[in-house]
């Protein structure tokens, strides 16, 4: 009888917005239109519904990962994922240095490549968070956001977006689309040391950026938006950053309902801003068209970003406020106080996992105009500033993110890399292409009918906060972590400790 109340309130709980994730399963082939979050160790198992760990997706049989990242602790990363042991080539991409990286160096397999990508800017990383895993039939692309190290694969907020691609058909090569283009332009600027690997039966070939061309992307369901470092003029001034995404947006129409929409960053690492550079960024995150052809209109940006009681409170206590690295001279501008807005999680299970996800999106409610899951903090140098009468954008980090639209199309996604199973539309031929099907957008806590018609679908995004944010009270201090706090923690910790495991990225 017991145990029947507990499954009768567990449902309850489901069907309200109390515990929305455990409502949140999608089907393979619908993965790539949305993303998930990375499992958080210690939450109730309703918390990690559909959540997944590096072992995850790292898996079958790859012949080359390439994992793009931050920071990477190899001592950690090998046991997590016992896999990376076995894969013939491996590329590290990395922003290490000093210590860590001569620990990388002894430490790491025979057959591992470590390579840092040029930082031509001062005070500029390689922030990018991605894997790419060839397979003997395709390629598995992820873009995440979290750090190769124990606490961010197990105590934090995080998001993973993926998708699996097939090789071009031999008398297709010569296709192209956005996807595929943008990615090879981003990869063409790192760098890297070229190597040979051997493809069952198709040969060897040299693994660089065009290597790539061989994959079929026309499948996509996401754009690209990255950053790199430079002083991107001319062609290149729309390809990167904050550009880039309103580059994308302005080709992109949404629902009435979205005009003068409010907008939303939720990042781990704030810079140092002006008001200015405010304005110029919501204006890229402002771009775009109603159905009625004219200009969405300017967007009041909300900033969700923890309180010194959230990270006191959190599964890490002050420890989590080391991955939240930014100065008390960067967080208590005056003309910042009116963007503040809580981080509030209890749908998603995460008001304790503090967040070191990045998420940009512009919303009406529970409904999305677009999502964007990045690396990219809020500062000029992961988005970029305007130059020289706005001629010249000038970027110091590398960064990377995956942009989900309403897509006027839905191509067959269905492929995968590490599975035979084949789903019944590409079976038969139709990938759904003949009929146009517009998606909606929506937060899990949205009310209304999944069937939403047969000409649009409702594709369900895990943001794990709360929509519309809710502001700051008086009482509500954003968190600094230079800053001393002495009333002790869930640990009995007053902050700063002794120790630090990141380095703060100015910007």
């Amino acid at each position: 009888m017991m145990e029947l109340q507990m499954e009768n309130l567990v449902q309850r709980k489901c069907d309200s917005n109390e515990e929305a994730l455990c409502n949140f399963h999608v089907s393979r082939d619908k993965l790539p239109s949305t993303f998930r979050l990375l499992r958080v160790q210690g939450l109730p198992a309703w918390a990690n519904t559909s959540c997944v760990s590096i072992r995850d997706v790292i898996q079958g049989d790859i012949i080359v990962a390439i994992l793009s990242n931050y920071m990477v602790d190899i001592d950690w990363l090998l046991p997590a994922c016992p896999v990376l042991a076995k894969i013939p080539h491996v590329l590290v991409i990395h922003g290490e240095s000093d210590g860590t990286l001569e620990h990388m160096k002894r430490n790491k397999p025979a057959n591992w490549i470590l390579h840092k990508p040029p930082l031509p800017i001062s005070f500029g990383t390689h922030h990018s968070k991605a894997m790419l895993l060839i397979y003997p039939r395709g390629v598995r692309i992820i873009v995440h956001t979290a750090n190769l190290i124990h606490v961010d694969w197990n105590n934090k907020s995080q998001g993973l977006w993926m998708q699996d691609f097939p090789l071009k058909d031999q008398n297709n090569l010569s296709e192209e689309c956005g996807f595929e283009n943008d990615l090879i332009d981003y990869l063409s600027t790192l760098k890297w040391p070229e190597f040979s690997a051997n493809l069952p039966a198709h040969g060897n070939f040299k693994i660089n950026p065009s290597f790539f061309k061989k994959f079929n992307f026309s499948s996509a369901a996401v754009r690209l938006i990255a950053s790199v470092p430079g002083y991107h003029t001319g062609s290149s001034l729309k390809k990167w950053g904050h550009m880039k995404l309103r580059t994308v947006l302005q080709e992109c129409t949404f629902e009435k309902g979205f005009k003068k929409s409010p907008l939303v960053y939720q990042f781990s690492s704030l810079g140092s801003l002006d008001e200015k550079w405010m304005a110029e960024l919501s204006s890229s995150m402002s771009s775009g068209f109603s159905e009625d052809k004219t200009p969405l209109g300017i967007g009041e940006p909300l900033i969700v970003w923890p309180t010194v009681e959230d990270v006191r409170c959190s599964l890490e206590g002050y420890a989590a406020g080391n991955a939240i690295p930014s100065p008390q001279k960067n967080v208590d501008k005056d003309f910042l106080k009116k963007y503040w807005a809580k981080w509030k999680a209890s749908h998603t299970g995460r008001s304790r996992a503090m967040p070191h996800i990045k998420t940009f999106a512009r919303y009406n409610g529970q409904k999305l105009a677009w999502f964007l899951l990045t690396s990219a903090n809020l500062s000029k140098a992961a988005w970029g500033a305007l130059q020289k009468n706005n001629s010249q954008l000038m970027i110091r980090s590398y960064e990377l993110g995956v942009l989900i639209l309403p897509s006027a199309k839905r191509h067959g996604c269905g492929f995968s890399c590490t599975s035979n199973i084949v789903p019944s539309e590409i079976k038969s031929g139709s990938t759904e292409t003949s009929q146009i099907q517009k998606t909606k957008l929506v937060t899990l806590t949205w009310h209304g009918s999944s069937d939403a018609g047969a000409s649009s679908e409702v594709v369900y995004l895990p943001v794990p906060y709360e929509l519309p944010p809710q502001r700051y009270s008086s009482e509500d201090v954003p968190w600094s972590w230079d800053k001393r706090y002495t009333k002790k923690d869930v640990y009995g910790q007053v902050w700063p400790r002794h120790f630090q495991l990141y380095a703060f990225q100015d910007s």
